[in-house]
């Protein structure tokens, strides 16, 4: 009787034991795969592919599995000093987007594909800044993000990756530099200002040539424009008055007074 117990003890140990080894087995081969992720399968070191998403199942043991994120990733790239064509020291910064696009490439071309991306983007926006003047800099904002992205998208798509944006986020100017541009800046309004300036200047000298002619043409209009003087004068409530004397009036009297005067100089 006691060796039956025995026996059935053992076989329900065993049989538990062989449970809890399938259901192990089961929680090691089975794996539960999000929509934005892949499995990269290897079997015995060798490539098998990318799984996902879904149940996948591997091989315990034999089956290394390497999870890949293929949602997009932002990468903030560090400051860096970079001198420009025309010898201006600046500090500029970048960020960049990027995802995964063959999970297998991201994981056999390259140990880290985050790390790699990250120091060739600050070799290339390096690069890049370094190879243009500050004003196109300053101006050209959208040229040079195209360019980053594209040099990078070019060199790091044997990896699997696709680079959607870069985008250039700060430019740090030195103080001797600011103060440069903002006189640079002054002059250029002060330059247009002449300008305008000078530009009404002409307007309102051929404006009074026209006036000038057509009084010539019509002496009339001389004597409008003074009566309208006169009462804009009075409409200023001002207690003096001034009246333009004609020179036709007084000319007879100034000739008559040189003519003597050349007289008595002759005697």
């Amino acid at each position: 009787m006691i060796i039956d117990v025995v026996g059935l003890i053992l076989s329900i140990g065993t049989s538990f034991g062989f449970i809890l080894i399938v259901a192990f087995f089961l929680a090691s081969a089975i794996k539960v795969v999000p929509e934005y992720q892949r499995v990269v399968v290897f079997r015995l070191g060798r490539l098998v592919g990318s799984k996902g998403p879904g149940l996948v199942f591997v091989f315990p043991v034999i089956d290394r599995v390497v999870r890949v994120d293929l949602r997009i990733l932002t990468l903030d790239v560090p400051v860096q000093e970079v001198i420009t064509k025309d010898n201006v020291p600046i500090k500029v910064n970048a960020v960049v987007y990027f995802r995964v696009m063959t999970p297998a490439n991201s994981v056999v071309e390259v140990e880290n594909y985050v790390l790699a991306t990250s120091l060739l983007s600050q070799t290339t926006l390096r690069s890049v800044v370094g190879s243009v003047d500050l004003d196109e800099v300053l101006s050209s904002r959208e040229k040079i993000n195209a360019e980053l992205q594209k040099i990078i998208d070019e060199r790091t798509d044997p990896w699997g990756i696709k680079v959607s944006a870069v985008e250039v986020k700060e430019l740090e100017l030195p103080d001797s530099m600011k103060r440069a541009m903002a006189k640079q800046a002054e002059a250029e309004r002060e330059r247009r200002a002449k300008i305008i300036n000078a530009e009404g200047e002409l307007q309102a000298a051929q404006k009074l040539s026209e006036a000038a002619t057509q009084m010539e043409q019509s002496p009339i209009t001389l004597q409008l424009r003074y009566l309208q003087t006169l009462r804009e004068i009075s409409g200023d409530k001002n207690s003096t008055t001034i009246f333009p004397l004609p020179m036709d009036l007084i000319k007879p009297f100034m000739d008559k007074y040189f003519q003597k005067g050349e007289g008595e100089a002759k005697k």
